[in-house]
C-alpha cells in the first residue's frame, strides 16, 4: 500500500491528493481496505483545496458500516517508513480558484462520481437481495384420518365439510374411505401444508368443530416434503 507520510499534516494530505488525482482508490479499482486504512488514519475530511483526497473521502465515508465488507486485509497504517515530501509552494489564489474548479469539473461530475455511484448501487442492490433472498419453503404433507358417529353418518358431507377448511398455506388433496370398524368408514383425507403457516393441531380443531359429522381426527401419516 502507498504510504503518503503523516496523514494528520498538510503534507502527508497533499500527497494523497496528488495520488489521488488520476485514480478512483488508494489500491486498484474498487474500494479495499486499504482504503479503509487510510480513511481511518486521516481521520477527518480534507480541506476543499485539497479536491481528490475530499472526493475520494466523502467517498469512503457514503459506506457507512459496509467499509468492512470492503475486499483485502485491513492494516494499521503507518507513515514511519515515508520520506519527508518536498516542500511545495505555496499555490497563488487563482490556483486555489482552479482547483475548486476541477473539484467540480466533468471529469469528476460524469466519470468518477458516475462510476462511485454505480457501484454503491450494484453494492447496495446485491446487500438488499442478499438479506431478503428466501430460503426454500417447508412443507408436509398429511394424511389425517376423520372418524364419524356411526354408520348412520353422511361420509360425502362430512368431507365437503371438511374441505371448506381453508388456511393460508393448506392445500387439500385425495380422499378415501377406509373401513373402522362395525361396518362403520372413515374418511381418509391427504392435505399437504405450509410448516411455518399452518398448525397440525388449529387444523384438527377447525375439523372437529364439524361435531355433527365428525367425532375424531387422528394424524395417519407425516411427511416432509
Amino acid at each position: 500500500m502507498t504510504n503518503f507520510g503523516n496523514l494528520k499534516s498538510e503534507d502527508g494530505v497533499k500527497a494523497l491528493d496528488d495520488y489521488l488525482g488520476d485514480k478512483s482508490y488508494v489500491d486498484g479499482f474498487l474500494p479495499s481496505q486499504a482504503d479503509v486504512s487510510v480513511y481511518e488514519s486521516i481521520g477527518k475530511a480534507p480541506a476543499v483545496k485539497f479536491a481528490h483526497a475530499l472526493r475520494w473521502f466523502n467517498h469512503i465515508a457514503s459506506f457507512g458500516a459496509e467499509k468492512s465488507k470492503f475486499p483485502g486485509v485491513k492494516v494499521e497504517y503507518s507513515s514511519a517508513a515515508a520520506p519527508a515530501p518536498a516542500a511545495a509552494p505555496a499555490p497563488a489564489e487563482e490556483d486555489d480558484d482552479e482547483e475548486v474548479d476541477l473539484f467540480g469539473s466533468d471529469d469528476d461530475e460524469e466519470e468518477d462520481p458516475e462510476a462511485a455511484r454505480v457501484r454503491e448501487e450494484r453494492l447496495a442492490a446485491y446487500a438488499a437481495k442478499k438479506a431478503v433472498k428466501p430460503g426454500p419453503i417447508a412443507k408436509s404433507q398429511i394424511l389425517l384420518d376423520c372418524k364419524p358417529w356411526d354408520d348412520e353418518t353422511d361420509m360425502k358431507k362430512m368431507e365437503e365439510k371438511v374441505r371448506t377448511v381453508a388456511m393460508d398455506g393448506l392445500v387439500w388433496g385425495a380422499s378415501k374411505l377406509n373401513p373402522l370398524a362395525f361396518g362403520i368408514m372413515k374418511l381418509s383425507i391427504l392435505c399437504t401444508v405450509e410448516d411455518a403457516k399452518v398448525s397440525v393441531d388449529d387444523l384438527i380443531e377447525k375439523i372437529q368443530e364439524f361435531e355433527d359429522f365428525v367425532q375424531s381426527v387422528d394424524v395417519a401419516a407425516f411427511n416432509k416434503v
